[in-house]
């Protein structure tokens, strides 16, 4: 690890400070971007975002994704083992650990359930979804959750296995205000991501408006999700101002104020002096 992360010029300092709170940036499609990494970091802090979290999806990938975050000054790390991903061994709650004692790592996940991507007995889903929050409840580290289809599942077993002693955010959220409401009532946070808009996602618009300062965050889930006016290109983390010039709208304020108040928590959810 090199001690002293490098942080890639951005030119001007932009009029608004943006974090990107969810991106793969290690999978990112460089040559489709035209640009190698460095150059993505660059056209990320023209637009105003200067920081980005690179959450870990598998044991075969992160090893590139602590890379990064050792390297570059402005990137931070996540261990998990996705709920889609399939390895020939589970990850253990020592393991976890173990992954999660480095210096730029600042959350556990992304973990959670998905009833969409898989099929049958998914009983293997929820077992690794309680190993990793007993790891984010050992470590004291926040959780990055992941959830589709499987929202009275996965509340219940954050609500069971302690989940809201240590919080964490709800990534990409995409449900109804219950769930929003439900999760909030646990302590974790809400974050939007290109998704909010979209222009079919009256519903989710509607939550997105409601969700209490406090606990708001933004994303791109890079190279996911490109949101509007982007959609179907390439995603990067600048479009991280796409979605709070979004929110902005709906909650009638300014871009400036959802830059304010979602970096403000996400240095606070992720416990980072900045």
């Amino acid at each position: 690890m090199t001690d002293s992360p490098v942080s890639v010029s951005s030119g001007p300092a932009p009029e608004l400070e943006l974090v990107d709170s969810h991106c793969h940036l290690d999978r990112l499609d460089l040559e489709a971007l035209g640009m190698d990494l460095p150059g993505v970091l660059e056209k990320a802090g023209e637009l105003g975002v200067s920081r980005m979290l690179c959450v870990g999806i598998n044991r075969t990938e992160l090893p590139r994704v602590l890379a990064l975050a050792e390297r570059y000054a402005q990137v931070y790390a996540s261990v998990g083992v996705h709920p889609n991903e399939r390895e020939a061994t589970e990850v253990s709650v020592d393991e976890l650990l173990a992954l999660a004692d480095h210096p730029r790592v600042v959350a556990i996940g992304e973990t959670g359930l998905d009833y969409f991507r898989s099929e049958g007995d998914l009983g293997w889903q929820r077992e690794r979804f309680r190993r990793h929050i007993e790891a984010a409840l050992r470590t004291g580290l926040p959780l990055i959750i992941h959830t589709r289809d499987a929202a009275e599942d996965t509340l219940r077993i954050m609500a069971e296995s302690g989940a809201g002693e240590v919080g964490g955010v709800m990534h990409c959220f995409t449900g109804d205000w219950e769930t929003a409401s439900a999760a909030l009532d646990l302590g974790f946070y809400i974050s939007f991501s290109g998704i909010v808009t979209f222009r079919n996602a009256r519903a989710l618009q509607a939550v997105a408006a409601q969700v209490p300062d406090e606990r708001l965050l933004v994303e791109t889930d890079a190279p996911y999700l490109t949101p509007v006016p982007y959609r179907g290109k390439p995603n990067q983390p600048g479009y991280t101002r796409h979605v709070a010039e979004c929110l902005a709208a709906l909650r009638h304020t300014t871009v400036e104020h959802i830059a304010a108040i979602t970096t403000r928590n996400f240095n606070r959810l992720f416990k980072i002096k900045y």
